[in-house]
């Protein structure tokens, strides 16, 4: 009966197709799919129920038919936008949610004051509450393509669809966040773009009232101090609001940042009176993971105060770290390697604990737990074999590979990665006898080969190029805290008679 098993060539061609096309649509079965297009069809409907109150109040149907017509395709267009160019939003099902809810949150605001007002200068207001918030919580890319389709949501919401200056005075009060809103390092950031936002909306709203009334005039003015008001008022409620908002996006700006990075905050200071060595330690893989950062243009402050934190949990038992023990004798003698692998790995889990204790940011705990990734505490597994051959258990098994790595995750942003391999290639060139520049530079590039061929970089999206570029910045670091030093001349022995 074999050959009712044979299978042609043509037949080969089919399946190998049908396989292929099922692998191309197994992204409609993924569960982050279908949850973000049940937010999306949640968040349509919400949109044509707010700008469409009117409607529905007065019965007018067909005009709420043609209204649905119109926000579905604007707000297709957006989700076709974040399939194809954001698609990590749709993994983050709580930063997608508090996006969605805040555009709904404005929509509603602002059709409520519309209402109960008659003033369309609300709507300028929330629109450049929306890019403000955007541009702090997202990259400005995006913000600015969420600031333009809120701005066109809006512009239904104000009811005056013939009223085109409103839809140009948003956009010119929203845009300047998106461009210029890069971070918030001092509290004057957001005062200083809030003023050129309402220079902004000046020019821009008078010029299209006098384009439509052909002539300037008092009423010009008044039409347009409103819009440029509320601009400024804004950008004051927003900075008050920081901190609600890094918490629902689960972000730090660099303020916050720049705050936590104080050696006074109780973590940094328990780290420093506790596990002094690590505490040092630390502060030197902020300045390398800092510098190789901005080599790449990445975010260097952020990898500075990650560093600071990456290794609280040896507070727990600092003793055991060799950056800690002041004495020649090693904690972990007495330890067989197992036991003394499961106190190195523990450290990763009392810095999570501490973090949760101590309530530190959510960007800033990712470098606790990916600072080793899966990687091998090799010392211990190295010792675990040799004991295992010394004393010749045939009848036991070696040590397995698995039981000594780190449990993970990897690091999934580059901020990560860096801070990873900062840790690694200090205490790798610390441990050098006599460290050159030739010694140096070999052993940052075979640590940061070995991390590459472990799989340690393959989540945070590092290529080559950057991997390169952070070697050399690194190096560079490194090769100024252990430059040469002048051997300075003895000092004259003093006689003993004149002692």
């Amino acid at each position: 009966m074999a050959f009712l098993n044979k299978t042609t060539s043509r037949r080969s061609r089919i399946r190998k197709g049908i396989d292929g096309r099922l692998g191309e649509m197994s992204w409609l079965t993924d569960p982050d799919f279908v949850y973000s297009s049940l937010m999306w069809l949640l968040f349509v409907a919400l949109s044509i129920a707010v700008i469409g109150y009117d409607y529905i109040i007065n019965a007018q149907f067909g005009q709420l038919v043609a209204l649905g017509v119109m926000i579905t395709l604007i707000c297709l267009t957006v989700g076709f936008h974040i399939f194809q160019n954001q698609k990590r939003l749709l993994k983050n099902r709580i930063r997608a949610f508090g996006l969605l809810a805040l555009l709904v949150l404005m929509l509603t605001v602002a059709k409520i004051a519309i209402t109960v007002t008659h003033q369309t200068c609300w709507v300028t207001a929330t629109a450049i509450a929306v890019a403000l918030i955007l541009a702090i919580a997202f990259d400005r890319r995006f913000a600015m393509a969420m600031s333009l389709f809120y701005c066109a949501l809006a512009y239904f919401a104000a009811g005056d669809l013939t009223n085109f200056n409103l839809l140009l005075t948003m956009i010119a009060g929203a845009l300047p966040f998106c461009f210029f809103l890069k971070e918030i390092r001092t509290r004057m950031k957001l005062l200083e773009i809030s003023s050129l936002a309402a220079v902004t909306v000046f020019l821009m709203a008078t010029a299209a009232e006098y384009l439509s009334r052909r002539r300037m005039s008092r009423e010009v003015l008044e039409a347009v101090a409103p819009h440029v008001a509320i601009t400024l008022v804004v950008g004051v409620l927003i900075q008050g609001l920081l901190p609600l908002i890094e918490k629902v996006f689960r972000i730090a700006t660099s303020m916050t940042l720049l705050d936590y990075s104080d050696a006074n905050q109780p973590l940094l200071r328990r780290l420093a009176i506790e596990a002094p060595g690590t505490f040092s330690h630390c502060l030197f893989i902020g300045s390398i993971a800092e510098a190789a950062a901005e080599a790449i243009g990445r975010n260097g402050l952020l990898c500075r105060v990650g560093s600071y934190y990456h290794d609280i949990g040896k507070i727990s038992k600092p003793g055991y770290f060799v950056e800690n023990q002041l004495g020649t004798i090693s904690w972990h003698k007495e330890l067989s390697p197992a036991m003394s692998q499961l106190i190195i790995v523990g450290h990763v889990k009392d810095g999570l604990e501490l973090a949760e204790e101590y309530g530190l940011p959510m960007v800033l705990r990712q470098f606790i737990e990916t600072h080793h990734g899966t990687t091998l505490v090799e010392y211990f597994y190295n010792e675990a074999v040799k004991q295992h051959e010394q004393n010749g258990d045939i009848d036991t098994s070696p040590p397995v590979e698995g039981e000594f790595r780190y449990p993970g995750p990897k690091p999934r942003t580059k901020e990560a990665a860096i801070v990873m391999l900062a840790d690694a290639v200090e205490s790798a060139v610390r441990s050098l006898a006599e460290p050159n520049p030739t010694k140096i530079e070999a052993v940052v590039h075979n640590v940061a080969m070995r991390r590459l061929q472990d799989g340690q970089f393959d989540e945070c999206d590092l290529s080559l190029r950057e991997l390169s570029q952070i070697e050399a910045s690194m190096t560079k670091t490194l090769l100024a805290h252990y430059h040469g030093r002048i051997a300075y001349p003895k000092p004259p022995e003093i006689p003993a008679q004149q002692v």
